[in-house]
């Protein structure tokens, strides 16, 4: 149940845009963190929308989505910034109606993006100074398909999807069979094979050590989905989770000691969508999961919290990207702030599924904004996915230490070794998420490593 939260509400006018942050601290919650800047860019069609967003090697950031509505006049749309958000180029790709830009991937030599085009899994290869084209791939695994996300391998990449949509024109979740397919490093086809026994939608992968770790939506999208394969392709293990209703997994991301962390929306044991984050361990099982969402109070019944990207943080926790809002007539305003203008909506997990903050972001001169993906910036802040029928760029000051922890016992990251580290010790039990010693697991020895590095907080 959403407790009941003191709010802050700022507003601040960055040239000609607007935005205003809803925060949300309770007692032993942070403050959230304040944007830094925002900036949108948009393609030639009606409306743009993004999926995907992850910080350059160079500084900048590059987002991937589409210019207009799939089943109609969709283009694939890649567009890469400076590190302020300034432009540096934008290009559209595909032609018919049915094109979908869905994750990116930066290599040594250009950005790997990934989607589909004309009905079929795409992967195109961009020169990173312009965004020239190197290589343009189309491979036809059946039916409608579609690549969602890709993770290097040892001689190319891991892309991860569906084929057979049911619903060949949804921008999330088509209704088809999972696939996992092996590329070589100009886009060609090494191997490939279907995951729908687990997967009916495979959209999310991450390389572990020489293993890979999958999630998506089961079959109807009724539960998350969590594969675990090894690197010619064979499942090592398989985990559901979920509830009595629909439980959609749109997001996934690993942690440093191997803890995998998902991210969506349920209908379980809930009014309406709310958001569903999870952490498991490295073996697949589930440590917490929490339901989280109505951040601005209104009534539960009417309001989706949508959750579509999460990031693992340092200090064991994670940070989700979802949007908030009214999907009905239902409309209902509270100081200047109504129920069917969505919002972008953040909050930031400590490593035990406790709440460090959450807030609300908004465009203050009206219309919709939605999170639509995450990334964590090397000056300990978050690059986030706006949609705002745009590619929005939404820069957060740091909220995160940038650097090195300063002792493995300090499991929570405050700067103490005490006895909250001892709590995030004894859940972890048995598994690696509370490893001192670097042996893969937590026990007696990592317990005594806590206690002679113990150094209380004080004042």
């Amino acid at each position: 149940m959403h407790r009941p939260l003191h709010r802050i509400l700022a507003s601040i006018a960055l040239g000609p845009i607007a935005w205003s942050l809803l925060a949300s601290p309770a007692d032993g919650e942070q403050s959230p963190p304040t944007v830094e800047w925002f900036t949108s860019h948009d393609g030639s069609r009606e409306e743009s929308h993004g999926h995907y967003i992850l910080e350059c090697e160079d500084g900048g950031f590059l987002q991937v989505g589409e210019t207009g509505f799939v089943g109609s006049d969709a283009r694939i749309l890649v567009v890469k910034t400076d590190a302020a958000g300034t432009l540096m180029w934008k290009k559209e790709f595909g032609t018919g109606n049915r094109n979908m830009g869905n994750a990116a991937l930066e290599v040594a030599d250009g950005y790997l993006v990934c989607g589909m085009l004309s009905r079929n899994s795409a992967i195109l290869k961009l020169a990173k100074d312009d965004g020239a084209t190197i290589f343009q791939r189309t491979h036809d695994n059946g039916g409608a398909d579609a690549f969602e996300h890709l993770a290097p391998t040892a001689n190319g990449v891991l892309a991860v999807g569906y084929r057979q949509a049911e619903d060949p024109n949804s921008t999330f979740f088509a209704y088809g069979r999972g696939q996992i397919t092996f590329l070589d490093s100009d886009g060609e086809i090494i191997a490939g094979r279907s995951v729908d026994a687990h997967l009916s939608q495979a959209y999310r992968v991450q390389p572990a050590g020489d293993d890979f770790i999958i999630a998506g939506g089961t079959d109807d999208a009724l539960e998350y989905g969590v594969i675990k394969i090894d690197a010619q392709g064979k499942t090592l293990w398989s985990r559901t989770f979920g509830g009595s209703e629909e439980d959609h997994c749109f997001g996934m991301d690993l942690g440093a000691d191997g803890s995998i962390f998902l991210a969506g929306h349920t209908l379980s044991g809930t009014a309406n969508w709310d958001t569903y984050t999870m952490k498991l361990a490295a073996d697949g099982e589930q440590l917490w999961e929490r339901k989280q969402g109505n951040p601005r109070g209104f009534n539960p019944n009417y309001i989706h919290d949508e959750t579509w990207g999460i990031k693992a943080t340092p200090d064991g926790g994670c940070v989700i990207a979802a949007g908030t809002g009214d999907e009905y007539s239902y409309s209902e305003c509270t100081a200047g702030v109504c129920s069917d203008q969505w919002e972008a909506y953040l909050v930031k997990f400590d490593a035990i599924g406790g709440i460090d903050w959450e807030a609300t972001y908004r465009n203050q001169k009206g219309g919709d904004w939605a999170a639509e993906d995450i990334d964590l910036t090397s000056d300990g802040g978050a690059i986030v996915a706006i949609d705002d029928s745009t590619f929005g760029f939404l820069k957060l000051e740091p909220f995160l230490d940038p650097g090195d922890p300063s002792d493995p016992a300090d499991l929570n990251g405050d700067g103490c070794v005490d006895a909250a580290d001892v709590g995030l010790l004894l859940v972890a039990w048995n598994a690696p998420g509370g490893d001192i010693n670097g042996d893969g697991n937590t026990d007696a020895a990592d317990l005594g490593l806590l206690v002679a590095a113990w150094s209380p907080c004080t004042g």
